[in-house]
């Protein structure tokens, strides 16, 4: 961390986790390739080095959900295919031509704005086409996407290079829908080969849960988010799936810390925070902590009963937490003082605390925890235990 941030909260990203979790990843599918999926500046975890490192663990190609995301990386200097996995909007694809990004359509108006950039670039466009096989968020139905293909095919400036859809329930292992998605791709897939046309460079279908639970869903490539950044897309997915492929176990890699600003302690009956919600047991010390939900600590955060790990030990969140700050219970003769380290999510001792762990106390999934760490909180790459990245 910089000597100039004055702010002692960050989040520490460990750039050999995400390496090895791309290798470990690469060996469980192989011959399938690995696209990082890395859209959300990277799940929180910084989109740039994160992109590095997976691609120095094997990942061969990177994903975004957006034009921009996938500018910032062009100008960083990556030369891979960069795909965009939703139809970006008609005036935008003239810088998808320009920034040679690998564009999904799955409408007409996408395809003929694609094909009017392509023309005005005066180039041959890669592009692939998304199957809407029944998770009803974005995609062409089957019929319109063999149609789709069959227009893309046609059109010389466009090249056809991809095939693929997104399951809806692959982390759950025995919902049978993910055998209905495949076999209505697979339809498509068949539709396009009794019409003529070539099977294109890549077909693919599997996000992390896919390509981990379901290996008929690998095909040539799979899209790999949340298990690049070290956990399991549920508690359905066991790690005993990838370990199978003997490379080894994923490993998270961010970790969230601060120090303690300020020391109080309160007597026995004291209220704590805003709403004056958390009932202090017994004479006790409260640390302060400077972070809150503008840096993405949940509110309701304190109703899970969730714990932060101080001295080594867990502490219990003591009351709402607010803007800037969250008040932690540390016990009677604590010894906890300003300065001390906190360990929002990961080690200290011999203890951690997962975004999984979070997820759970507050209904949710750990993407959505790891996403919503906010951009004010600095991010610091380092390598395992080795210092700066």
């Amino acid at each position: 961390m910089a000597d100039s941030w004055h702010r002692r909260a960050w989040a520490e990203v460990d750039l050999e986790a995400i390496s090895a979790n791309a290798t470990i990843l690469r060996t469980l599918v192989a011959p399938a390739e690995l696209c990082a999926v890395v859209k959300a500046d990277a799940y929180g975890h910084g989109a740039v080095p994160v992109a590095a490192a997976a691609l120095a663990g094997g990942a061969t190609s990177l994903a975004v959900a957006l034009v921009e995301e996938g500018v910032e990386l062009r100008e960083a200097g990556f030369e891979v295919p960069i795909r965009i996995l939703s139809e970006p909007a008609g005036e935008a694809m003239a810088e998808v031509v320009a920034r040679d990004l690998l564009p999904t359509v799955y409408s007409f108006s996408g395809l003929e704005a694609l094909r009017r950039a392509a023309v005005g670039a005066s180039r041959r466009v890669d592009v692939e086409v998304k199957v809407d096989s029944g998770m009803h968020r974005v995609g062409a139905s089957p019929r319109e996407a063999v149609a789709l293909v069959e227009e893309v095919v046609k059109v010389p400036e466009l090249y056809y290079a991809g095939l693929w859809t997104h399951l809806a329930v692959a982390d759950e292992p025995e919902d049978p829908f993910t055998g209905e998605q495949l076999a209505r791709f697979e339809s498509v897939r068949k539709a396009l080969a009794d019409a003529g046309v070539r099977a294109p460079r890549f077909v693919h279908a599997a996000n992390s849960a896919g390509a981990i639970a379901h290996p008929s869903s690998r095909y040539d490539m799979v899209r790999c988010g949340i298990s690049l950044y070290g956990y399991l897309p549920s508690p359905a997915v066991g790690p005993e799936l990838v370990e199978s492929a003997g490379a080894g176990s994923l490993r998270p890699a961010l970790s969230w810390k601060t120090q303690v600003s300020y020391v109080r302690e309160l007597q026995a009956g004291e209220r704590t925070s805003y709403g004056l919600a958390y009932e202090v047991p017994t004479r006790t010390d409260i640390a302060i902590v400077p972070v809150g939900y503008a840096d993405g600590v949940p509110r309701g955060l304190f109703k899970g009963g969730a714990e932060l790990l101080i001295g080594g030990l867990r502490r219990p969140v003591a009351g709402v937490v607010t803007m800037d700050q969250l008040l932690v219970d540390c016990g009677p003769d604590s010894g906890v003082r300003r300065g001390d380290e906190v360990v929002l999510i990961g080690s200290q001792g011999d203890d951690t605390v997962s975004a999984q762990e979070w997820a759970e106390r507050l209904g949710t999934i750990s993407y959505e925890v790891l996403c919503r760490i906010g951009p004010r909180l600095p991010r610091r790459h380092v390598r395992g235990h080795g210092g700066p990245a």
